[in-house]
């Protein structure tokens, strides 16, 4: 069996850009790590009731006024 780099040398040069962009999706969406994935933008969004409720209490709200 050929190994990759002797695969990509016999292509033509289309092909090797074909691959390259399949080689830089795979690695954007399946090797980098899940916490890069992970968003914080909604911290802090439920600050104004925190004298109001307790985490747990703010938690179960949040659920209910997501719908879920």
């Amino acid at each position: 069996m050929k190994t990759l780099e002797e695969l990509i040398d016999e292509m033509p040069p289309e092909l090797v850009e074909e691959v390259r962009d399949f080689a830089q999706s795979l690695m954007e969406t399946k090797a980098r790590p899940k916490q890069a994935r992970l968003r914080l933008s909604w911290a802090g969004g439920l600050r104004e009731y925190r004298d109001q409720f307790t985490s747990q209490e703010l938690q179960k709200k949040s659920l209910d006024w997501w719908g879920a």
